[in-house]
């Protein structure tokens, strides 16, 4: 049971899922300091200094009006409108950059030539000949 379960373990496709999933973690957290650091300070300055993550609406009375996000959700139920658009505009910067890397990693390949078939092998040639003499 050993010796299977290393079979499996050290197979070529988990090894590489293992690597893309540690690959792709370290990628998120470049893409989410990108999009916190750089991204959203631009958006919040064009904007007026609007800071998306702190919009809700309270869906209760206990909660009062003008306190962060976070100390709203511990005052009663709230709609996190602007953390959702946060959330939805990281995941659109991630998928947009990855779809850059992907293209970019598929024009660096290089393209096999498309090669052409020679013509029948000798041998073809010859079941031919032999084909063609026996219809006569």
């Amino acid at each position: 049971m050993l010796d299977e379960f290393k079979k499996f373990a050290l197979r070529g496709n988990v090894v590489d899922l293992a690597v893309g999933v540690i690959i792709g973690a370290a990628f998120g957290a470049i893409v989410t300091s990108i999009v916190s650091d750089v991204i959203m300070p631009v958006i919040g300055a064009i904007t007026g200094g609007l800071d998306f993550s702190n919009y809700y609406t309270a869906l209760s009375s206990k909660v009062q009006a003008g306190v962060s996000y976070a100390d709203a959700k511990k005052q009663g139920a709230v709609l996190g409108w602007g953390q959702f658009l946060t959330v939805t505009l990281n995941f659109a910067i991630v998928a947009w950059v990855l779809f850059l890397v992907i293209k970019g990693m598929n024009r660096l390949k290089k393209q096999e030539p498309v090669t052409v078939p020679a013509g029948p092998s000798d041998e073809v040639k010859l079941l031919m000949e032999i084909r063609d003499l026996l219809k006569k």
